[in-house]
Order: C-alpha cells, then sequence, then structure tokens
C-alpha cells in the first residue's frame, strides 16, 4: 500500500492528522472510515486515498465526527489518540471516554449532505448459445441511505431465460429493510419482500417481517449478527394451487466478510417456521461475493437457495438461481 506523507507545505490546509506504524504521517480530512477502510481526502491527491485501518497507530481529528465502537455504544465528537492503542473520544459536550483504538468500527463527519449518505450498486449478466438459441440475462441491484441511527436499504434482482422449445424460465425478488440502531449492539428490523418464481409456480409471495436483532461480532473487518420475529406471508399461486395466507416465526442469521483484499463476502440465512399453518417450514439462503476493480467496478457472483417443504401443487421443493455479473457501485 502506498502511503502519501505530509510535509509543512500542505499542515495549513489539513484538519486530521494519521500516524502509521511504520512511522509516516499523513495529513488531511477523513471522509469517512468503515468496514476496516479509512478514507482520506488530501491536497496532494486528486482522489480520495482509502487505508486499512489496522495499519494506524495514533490519531488526531479536528473534525466531528459519528463514532460507532464494536461495543454498540455511540458518540459524536473528535478522537485524540493517548498513546500507540489508546484514544479519547472528546463529545460535543465535552466529556471525555476512552478506548482501544481498534474498538472503533464506524466514523461519519457530523454534518453529511443528502447524496453523501446514500450508496448504490448495479450490475448485469447475459449468456448466449447457439444451441437451442439459449438466452439469458441477470440483474443485481441495490440501493441504500444511512444516517446516525437508522438505515433504509433495497435490493432487486432478476433473472430471464429462453430457449427453443421450453417455456420461458423468470424469477425476480426484491426487498426494502429498514434498519433503526439500539444500545449495546441491538437493533429493530423491518423487512417487506417480493418474489416471483415459475418454477415454484409463484405469481407472487409478499413477507412483511418486523424483528429484533443482535451483533454478536462486529469489528473493522467483519460482522456477525442474529435477528428473530415475525413473518406475514401472502403467496399467490399459478396452476391449482390455492392461495396463501399465513403468519409465520422468523429466525435469521447474516454473516460479512468485508476485509480481506479485494474480496467481499455476504452470506445470510432465514428459516420461517409456520405458525397457522402447522407443519410448514420455509428456508432462504443467500450468498454473494465480491471482487473490487479499478474505477468502482467489481466482479459479483451471486447463489440463492429457497426451500419450501410444502410447495404449490406439482412445483419442486426447492429452486436456486446462480448469477454472475460486472457491475459499478458509488
Amino acid at each position: 500500500m502506498m502511503l502519501i506523507i505530509s510535509t509543512g507545505l500542505y499542515a495549513s490546509a489539513s484538519t486530521d492528522t494519521l500516524i502509521f506504524k511504520n512511522g509516516n504521517i499523513m495529513d488531511g480530512e477523513i471522509k469517512s472510515m468503515d468496514r476496516g477502510v479509512v478514507v482520506v481526502s488530501t491536497d496532494y491527491s486528486d482522489s480520495d486515498l482509502k487505508i486499512k485501518w489496522e495499519e494506524i497507530q495514533e490519531i488526531s481529528t479536528q473534525t466531528d465526527f459519528f463514532i460507532t465502537l464494536s461495543d454498540g455504544r455511540k458518540f459524536y465528537g473528535r478522537i485524540t489518540s493517548r498513546d500507540a492503542s489508546t484514544v479519547n473520544i472528546i463529545t460535543l459536550t465535552g466529556l471525555v471516554f476512552e478506548c482501544d483504538l481498534n474498538d472503533v468500527v464506524y466514523l461519519k463527519p457530523y454534518e453529511k449532505s443528502f447524496f453523501d449518505r446514500l450508496y448504490a450498486s448495479i450490475d448485469v449478466g447475459l449468456s448466449l448459445a447457439k444451441a437451442q438459441n439459449l438466452r439469458q440475462f441477470t440483474t443485481r441491484s441495490t440501493i441504500g441511505y444511512r444516517t446516525r441511527e437508522w438505515s433504509l436499504d433495497a435490493s432487486f434482482n432478476s433473472m430471464n431465460t429462453t430457449q427453443n422449445e421450453v417455456e420461458p424460465i423468470n424469477r425476480s425478488d426484491g426487498e426494502i429493510n429498514y434498519l433503526y440502531i439500539l444500545p449495546r449492539r441491538w437493533y429493530s428490523i423491518a423487512t417487506v419482500s417480493l418474489l416471483s418464481n415459475t418454477d415454484q409456480k409463484l405469481d407472487l409471495r409478499m413477507n412483511a417481517q418486523l424483528g429484533l436483532g443482535r451483533f454478536i461480532i462486529r469489528t473493522n473487518s467483519s460482522y456477525w449478527g442474529i435477528n428473530l420475529g415475525a413473518n406475514r406471508n401472502v403467496e399467490r399461486y399459478s396452476g391449482e394451487t390455492a392461495d396463501r395466507n399465513t403468519w409465520e416465526g422468523y429466525l435469521g442469521s447474516e454473516l460479512n466478510l468485508f476485509d480481506i483484499g479485494d474480496l467481499n463476502l455476504l452470506t445470510n440465512i432465514t428459516v420461517y417456521p409456520g405458525i397457522t399453518e402447522k407443519g410448514r417450514w420455509r428456508s432462504d439462503f443467500n450468498l454473494n461475493t465480491k471482487y473490487d476493480l479499478p474505477y468502482d467496478l467489481y466482479i459479483n457472483v451471486g447463489l440463492t437457495i429457497n426451500y419450501d417443504n410444502r410447495p404449490a401443487e406439482g412445483a419442486s421443493e426447492t429452486d436456486y438461481v446462480v448469477q454472475t455479473g460486472l457491475g459499478w457501485e458509488w
């Protein structure tokens, strides 16, 4: 990793200072720190610099930040190192809290515009084959918005396949999540998801979930959380299967590894035991890997598996889809 060293020529324009484990010093403006990467803007670079948080030994900021620690505590204020491993958090009200530097997992400047809190990505895939005139088109997309206390994100994925002498295969799913951060690593979550799947003869499945979760692990390189709650399941089928309107419980777990070089891995599984339809249970599993390329491009590989022990008449219990694509994010 290349480190750009500050000199007295730029010191007057700098607001924050980082001292690295190799003794190098950088002056600039910290734009953010999340998932183990700190983003710094300097006068001597045309683009923002991305630096691993683990390379930093000491820090001193003049910028006020929204600060999150690994135990879930949140502060508003500045950070100043006491020694090579300990920092003081000086809040906006003047209170001082001491913690380990590695306990800091999230930094965002206190005052941010709407577009600074917005993030999005989209990737597409295309498969063509002469055999039976096979055509397959896939898309995966996300968009989200984060504030100090809550986040709202949405995703949409689709796959459409056609070939001679075979019925078209169409699969699409979408999801909207609202998450509110609570003290001590707890959070509340509300989700609405939609699924349409010709293989399982689903014209539409709508899930509306409300639950409570907790981060078991939350560090600068990963997090693992579990959540549980209740789900309203509304299903509309093609064919002879009667439509369903049921209540279910749900138990979910999510693991995110985001500091393994240029590779990111996100996986989650949710199990739905029936409440009003006794003996029925379903599960959804997702695995996404993303390899970062230059210019905010990436290669994505995603796997989704849906299971239902009581599917529609003539439909399979299990359905899966593997998607690959080239994408762009901001």
